[in-house]
C-alpha cells in the first residue's frame, strides 16, 4: 500500500517541489504538483491522491484555507509544510486536520519517516481491534492492554487516554483533541492541568523509564506523539 502510493505536493516553491517529486519518486512515489491552493483543492478532489503534502504559505490562498477546505470532503492524510515554528500554528493545522506537521527547512530522512507513518495509519489503523506499539499491545474490543505479554491496570481516563494515541500511533495529538476525547466536549476547567498528571501516571506504567519517556513523546506547546521504538 505504501510501495507506489499517489502523493500530491501543493507548494509555490519550484525548488521544494523538484526536490520532493526526485526523492518520492526515487523511493517509488507517484507525485502531482501544484502551486497554489486553488488548483490544490482542485486536484485533490480529481486525483483522489493517498496523501498530500501541503505548504502553509501559499500565493493565493493561506494553506490552512486550503487544509480546512479539504477536509470537509476527505480523509486522506495531510503533512503540512511550513517556515512557521510558532507553537500556535502548529496547533491550528492539527486541530483543523492536518496529520502532522515538519518546518522549514527539513530533512528528507524524517519527511520520509513521517510520510511512511502517515500512509500506514491510514491503511492499517482504521478497524484494528489489536494494536501493537512497541512492547505495548492495546486490545480494543476487550479494553485490555499489555507490556512484553503481562497486563497493565489502567484507569478509564488513563486508558482513553492511551486509546486515543495509540489509535494515532506516530501523530501529534494536541492537548485540545486529546481533552475533547477524554474528557469530551464539555471538558472541565482544570482538565489541562489533568492531563499532564495523567500522561504522568501512564508513562509510570507503560515505560521502561517515565523519566525519558521512548514511547510517549511530548511536543512542547503542542499535544503528545505515540511512537513505536526502533
Amino acid at each position: 500500500m505504501v510501495l507506489g502510493a499517489k502523493i500530491l505536493i501543493v507548494d509555490d516553491e519550484s525548488q521544494i517541489r523538484k526536490l520532493l517529486r526526485v526523492t518520492l519518486e526515487a523511493h517509488g512515489f507517484t507525485t502531482i504538483e501544484e502551486s497554489t491552493g486553488k488548483n490544490g483543492i482542485l486536484q485533490a478532489s480529481m486525483s483522489r491522491p493517498d496523501l498530500i503534502i501541503l505548504d502553509l504559505g501559499l500565493p493565493d490562498m493561506d494553506g490552512t484555507e486550503v487544509l480546512s477546505k479539504i477536509r470537509e470532503w476527505a480523509t486522506v492524510p495531510i503533512l503540512v509544510l511550513t517556515v512557521r515554528d510558532d507553537e500556535a500554528g502548529k496547533v491550528f493545522a492539527l486541530d483543523h486536520g492536518a496529520d502532522d506537521y515538519i518546518t522549514k527547512p527539513f530533512g528528507m530522512g524524517e519527511l520520509m519517516a513521517r510520510i511512511r507513518v502517515a500512509l500506514r495509519h491510514s491503511a492499517n489503523q482504521q478497524d484494528e481491534p489489536v494494536l501493537h506499539i512497541g512492547p505495548i499491545t492495546v486490545d480494543l474490543a476487550r479494553r485490555h492492554v499489555e507490556k512484553r505479554g503481562e497486563q497493565i491496570r489502567l484507569t478509564p481516563i488513563e486508558y482513553d487516554l492511551l486509546k486515543a494515541l495509540a489509535t494515532n500511533v506516530g501523530r501529534v495529538i494536541t492537548h485540545r483533541q486529546l481533552l475533547k476525547q477524554v474528557w469530551g466536549e464539555q471538558s472541565p476547567e482544570t482538565a489541562s492541568h489533568y492531563l499532564r498528571v495523567y500522561v504522568g501516571h501512564l508513562r509510570k506504567k507503560i515505560e521502561d523509564n517515565p523519566a525519558q519517556p521512548n514511547l510517549i513523546i511530548t511536543e512542547p506547546g503542542v499535544g503528545y506523539r505515540l511512537v513505536a521504538p526502533n
